[in-house]
């Protein structure tokens, strides 16, 4: 259980950090959006790159894929309906509050909690490479065509992801990958430096946020951040329980690794796509508040349970 507390810990600090400044009125508002454009533009590709070349692709074709994918897809599924025919969202604010239910901390806290909860970082890789091959393009043109406020054409549509510096990076990752590169050192060691500013970044941006902007739940409705919520830290988990014990026979450790990834909380980097796109914003910070603090006792509770 060492790997859950540290993980969360460090989060908090560092997200403390940034609203002590914040709260200090060292930083303001425009620090926190500068701060998330380095992430989004520098910080965050360059991670992936690394990250996703020191990956084994090939673990994506397993149990652990298929039920995590289906523990993806219902929440969205869910969040989407109610977005489109009770809450009426747009397409942008839509698409950060289906992040926001199902996209999940894979990165900073997720590989802490795989490395010493579950035995091996490497548990986490078909999770990172499903959100960042699939469902983050997937998003981000979404994104895209809602901020130029038309229907793209279909080789704007393909084309489109490829121009996001977050996916051209996670592909050049997997590139390498694949091909067993090396990039050579003086291109390797400036990019861990640039990827090192992805997750403080995001975190003291976060953090400012958390201090400077609205209240919890000013975002609107109530009735919404509690589905977004709910969906992260109960349903999705549930899913992934279902599919990979009673459809594919995974058992023991395995499948305590499938929930517990599928348990972790939103990710930090909905909050910055929030930023970066101007769509529900205060939703995404709400949901990583509520979901980091409630992820906690839900994976104390499934390690309890399937450990």
């Amino acid at each position: 259980m060492q790997g859950v507390f540290t993980g969360f810990a460090t989060i908090g600090v560092v997200i403390a950090v940034g609203a002590l400044l914040a709260h200090l009125r060292i930083v303001d508002l425009t620090a926190q959006r500068v701060l998330s454009q380095i992430a989004f533009f520098v910080g965050s590709p360059a991670l992936m790159v690394v990250t996703l070349s020191r990956a084994d692709v090939h673990d994506v074709l397993s149990a652990n894929l298929l039920a995590t994918s289906i523990a993806v897809l219902v929440p969205v599924t869910i969040y989407g309906l109610l977005a489109r025919f009770v809450w009426r969202r747009r397409l942008g604010d839509a698409t950060i509050g289906a992040l926001s239910a199902a996209y999940v901390n894979a990165g900073n806290l997720g590989i802490p909690v795989a490395s010493y909860v579950l035995g091996d970082a490497a548990l986490v890789a078909p999770t990172l490479l499903l959100q960042l091959l699939v469902l983050q393009p997937i998003a981000l043109a979404l994104l895209d065509t809602d901020r130029i406020g038309r229907a793209p054409s279909l080789g704007q549509l393909v084309t489109r992801p490829l121009r996001n510096p977050l996916t051209l990076g996670s592909l050049v990752g997997v590139l390498l990958s694949l091909t067993g590169w090396t990039l050579p050192e003086f291109v390797g060691n400036p990019l861990e430096l640039l990827g090192n500013v992805a997750v403080p970044a995001m975190l003291i941006a976060y953090g400012i946020a958390l201090r400077l902007g609205p209240g919890l739940g000013a975002a609107g409705s109530l009735a919404e951040l509690a589905t977004t919520s709910a969906l992260k830290l109960v349903v999705q988990p549930l899913v992934a329980y279902a599919v990979a014990h009673f459809a594919l026979g995974v058992e023991g450790h395995a499948l305590l690794a499938i929930v517990v990834t599928s348990a972790l909380p939103t990710a930090q980097n909905i909050f910055v796509h929030a930023t970066r796109y101007d769509r529900a914003t205060v939703l995404a910070r709400d949901t990583i508040l509520i979901t980091t603090m409630g992820s906690v006792p839900v994976i104390l509770l499934v390690a309890a349970l399937l450990g």
